[in-house]
């Protein structure tokens, strides 16, 4: 059986993984990370990383990238694999998950469903034909309102798959409202609605003469993100050193 620490334990998604994980007999949570404590957990909860002194055999993450660093140098040290699925990172946080990669098993993911995975491939497949025969990339994201981070790192993460399939050739733009012009050929613009308690939607736009395609992910419960990080922390737990991401898992 998986023994895994969850970081961020008392949160919406921590909740989720917690409920989910009681009905799986191949994992379970030996103990939490969460600076709230006043949740009656069925396991450990410590206020801090470094006050966590519980074995385990990976570390899932669903908190904020202000704590990213500890858990960083914590899961070093004590040589346990990290599912790092917090986003908002900067980039030198993404450096310091590089290095720290180079001596445990990291696996990042901006989005942690099945469904959106799967949509990056496709979308990398596609948007060579469509940009060709002239099609113009706009990305939709809408959240709920308690989200800090925009635009959301899923809306990255496809914006990159997209731009990757045309040689990093697109440029990205998230405000208009300073220029008056026409579009430009090349830029993928990115907007993000935040309002009640949408859990995730993504539109990936091309918009063409007279025709518009558009691929869309609607997540319509956090358990789709809870299952994915569940299945990433079973399949990273025993994982040589190395950054891996959810299409590792899927493959």
């Amino acid at each position: 059986m998986t023994k895994m620490i969850l970081s961020g334990c008392n949160g919406r998604m921590g909740r989720m993984i917690t409920g989910i994980v009681e009905k799986d007999s191949e994992i379970e949570i030996v103990a939490g990370i969460d600076k709230f404590t006043g949740i009656d957990n069925s396991y450990p909860v410590f206020e801090s990383v470094e006050k966590c002194d519980v074995n385990a055999d990976v570390i899932v993450d669903f908190s904020l990238p202000t704590g990213t660093d500890a858990l960083l140098e914590y899961s070093v040290s004590k040589n346990i694999p990290l599912v790092l699925c917090t986003t908002g990172l900067n980039d030198e946080q993404l450096g310091k998950v590089k290095e720290a990669s180079g001596k445990i098993a990291i696996l990042r993911s901006a989005n942690m469903s099945v469904g959106i995975n799967l949509l990056l491939k496709l979308l990398a497949e596609a948007a060579p034909k469509l940009a060709e025969a002239g099609f113009d990339i706009e990305i939709v994201e809408k959240h709920h309102n308690q989200k800090k981070d925009a635009p959301s790192g899923t809306a990255l993460a496809l914006a990159d798959a997209v731009n990757a399939s045309l040689n990093n050739s697109y440029s990205y733009v998230y405000d208009r409202s300073t220029r008056s012009e026409a579009r430009p050929e090349k830029e993928i613009g990115i907007s993000a609605v935040r309002g009640g308690t949408i859990p995730g939607d993504h539109d990936v736009i091309f918009a063409g003469e007279d025709e518009v395609i558009t691929f869309s992910h609607r997540a319509y419960s956090r358990a789709v993100f809870a299952k994915g990080a569940i299945s990433a922390a079973k399949f990273l737990s025993g994982k040589p050193a190395g950054i891996y991401d959810m299409s590792d898992v899927l493959a």
